[in-house]
């Protein structure tokens, strides 16, 4: 999967049960971000990525997809709520996962309007030696989008827990 080419297609069941596909949410930016329940990485990504929602509005929307094979959809649906994330999916084969190419939660990836994968990597700069955030790069790729330009940082290293494929 590379930059600056259309992102792949998929079709994951939320907590409900309901289909998601991903061509659906044409006409709209895209965030598709690999989550987990347990992973402490995400749960902080999770704050400062709503926050981020207040300024973008209606324009840009959130997939979350729980790929571990060690979460249970009641874990993954308590930490959904507790954390108010809009739409979790259920990855449960890491077909998706696998499809992305995805190695951590959180590794998001931004999808333009047209579809059109336009960054892939880390929500911000916090690593083992930097743990507080000076650069938000999720940020900075969906403001670029809106604003009608291509991101600056079009990727960056997953930073987070590694995804797990096999229990």
């Amino acid at each position: 999967m590379e930059i600056n080419q259309p992102a792949p297609d998929f079709e994951l069941p939320d907590l409900e049960g309901r289909l998601h596909r991903l061509r659906d949410q044409r006409g709209r930016i895209v965030i598709v971000n690999f989550w987990s329940c347990e992973c402490p990485h995400s749960e902080r990504t999770d704050k400062a990525i709503l926050s981020m929602f207040v300024q973008w509005q209606d324009n840009v929307n959130m997939l979350s997809i729980a790929s571990n094979r060690n979460e249970t959809p009641e874990a993954v649906r308590t930490a959904a709520k507790t954390r108010r994330l809009p739409t979790v999916l259920m990855d449960a084969q890491c077909l998706v996962a696998d499809l992305y190419e995805a190695q951590t939660t959180p590794h998001v990836y931004v999808i333009d309007r047209a579809g059109i994968l336009r960054y892939r990597g880390a929500v911000d700069d916090v690593t083992f030696r930097n743990r507080t955030a000076a650069r938000f790069f999720l940020n900075e790729a969906v403001e670029s989008l809106l604003e009608g330009r291509l991101p600056a940082v079009s990727e960056s290293p997953a930073y987070g827990c590694t995804i797990v494929r096999e229990v």
